[in-house]
């Protein structure tokens, strides 16, 4: 990737920024009812979210160059599986505690790595799979108190679901990061993010026969404002990665927590359970582990490549 100029600070303000706005997009979601499809939810969430994309693309004067592309079907494939990803998890966050349900989607890069290692055939070491194992460990500490509750009927079985649904919805994330990294072989950023929120769109308009809420003038207003702020983080989070690398600016995904916790605890009274918490610290610590190891080897790398002697 080539940035404009290093400026980690800057980097590191936008991609925090990001954070902020996409857990109050999960909060006004949350805030909105569980009585409402999720693919309303997401069709919602997709098209409001391009009123930004397509303003800040058309101040950078890039709107029409990013309707141009060279793979349809790489941007579908990445669509419909993204919607599917944004679906299981707007069922799993309407049925969870937002800190739990923002903490086991912490699974989904060690979920990409498990993916890239068995279908892209990348190389991965003992050390990142030792960290996805223990990853692995973290989350489900996390889920198991939601899961064993399957045989208690009621609210307990709703939360059992949502935890699967997260589940479900990080893999399909990891899938999705994947289809992602094919595509910028090809694709320039603006383009792959505009098109996702065009197909995904698509994809969710596509169950209004199965069903769709009447919405209340509150109930709209929030997941209008939630898809509006869904656009603009995906905004400051592309920006974000135009002043520094990724290894220096993912470990502050992990501030979403946080946040999560305080929301949660004021808007709608969670209080994080000890198993929560505890498995939470280790999805964390798993996940900062596989940043800094993915750094490191991309540094060694560079510096074989610049100390490679050409042959002929």
């Amino acid at each position: 990737m080539e940035f404009d100029q290093q400026q980690p600070m800057k980097a590191i303000f936008l991609k925090v920024s990001s954070v902020v706005i996409f857990v109050c997009m999960s909060t006004l979601i949350k805030a909105a009812g569980k009585d409402i499809p999720t693919g309303q939810i997401t069709f919602y969430r997709s098209a409001f979210a391009m009123l930004p994309i397509m303003a800040y693309l058309a101040f950078r004067g890039e709107l029409i160059h990013s309707f141009r592309t060279k793979d349809v079907t790489g941007h579908l494939a990445r669509g419909f599986v993204g919607i599917l990803a944004m679906s299981f998890g707007f069922y799993g966050l309407i049925h969870l505690p937002l800190p739990e349900a923002i903490a086991i989607g912490y699974a989904m890069p060690l979920i990409a790595v498990m993916i890239a290692a068995l279908f892209l055939k990348e190389t991965v070491g003992l050390y990142r799979w030792s960290a996805v194992l223990i990853g692995l460990i973290g989350v489900t500490i996390i889920t198991w108190p939601r899961l064993t509750l399957l045989d208690a009927g009621g609210i307990g079985t709703a939360e059992a679901l949502g935890a699967a649904a997260v589940l479900v919805s990080a893999t399909l994330g990891a899938v999705a990061m994947v289809l992602v990294r094919k595509l910028i072989q090809t694709e320039k950023t603006p383009t792959i993010v505009l098109y996702f929120s065009l197909s995904a769109s698509v994809f969710s308009l596509a169950t209004l026969p199965l069903g769709w809420a009447d919405l209340d003038s509150r109930a709209l207003l929030l997941l209008a404002l939630a898809g509006f702020c869904g656009g603009v983080a995906q905004i400051l989070l592309t920006a974000s990665y135009r002043y520094a690398d990724v290894s220096t600016i993912a470990p502050f995904e992990y501030t979403s927590i946080v946040l999560g916790l305080g929301f949660g605890y004021v808007l709608f009274g969670d209080v994080p359970t000890l198993a929560m918490l505890v498995g939470t610290l280790i999805v964390i610590c798993a996940g900062i582990f596989i940043i800094v190891r993915e750094h490191r080897l991309g540094l060694r790398r560079k510096a074989a490549r610049r100390h490679m002697t050409p042959h002929g």
